[in-house]
This record gives structure tokens, C-alpha cells and sequence, in this order.
């Protein structure tokens, strides 16, 4: 099953803390309820924007690890 989304934020070959700040930023001009997609390449970022999410309004829907890549989809919250 393929998860859809809004918006793509493609953050490869950005090192921390680059991959957290563009996704705050990009969560900051959604509408609640749109669904974001971030495609990292720097393994901070699995814990940086899981507890990021998990402190905030948004929901983390699904993220997995695909070799190099790190994959979120975050739900927008209000």
C-alpha cells in the first residue's frame, strides 16, 4: 500500500539539523489534516523528527527505512 500526501519535502544529502528545521517549516505552511512526506538521507533524522512529532500537534502516520533513506509521513495537526 502506497501512502499519499500533499506535499514531498525531499531533504537528501542535508546533515542534521537541516532535515527537522525544513520539516517544521514545511508543517508550518500546511493546513491541519494535510499529510507531508520527508525523504532524508542523514540517520539523525530518525529520532530528531519521531520525537519532534511525538512532542507536537502532528501525528506520525508511517516511516520506515529503505538501505540509505528515511521516509516520514506526518499528518499536519491544528
Amino acid at each position: 500500500m502506497t501512502q499519499s500526501y500533499d506535499v514531498l519535502l525531499d531533504t537528501s544529502e542535508l546533515r542534521c539539523p537541516m532535515p527537522l528545521l525544513k520539516t517544521k517549516q514545511s508543517l508550518s505552511s500546511m493546513q491541519p489534516g494535510q499529510v507531508l512526506k520527508v525523504i532524508s538521507t542523514d540517520s539523525g533524522s530518525w529520532r530528531d523528527i519521531s520525537a519532534f512529532v511525538d512532542l507536537s500537534s502532528h501525528s506520525m502516520i508511517e516511516k520506515c527505512q529503505d538501505e540509505s533513506l528515511y521516509i516520514y509521513f506526518i499528518e499536519k495537526g491544528v
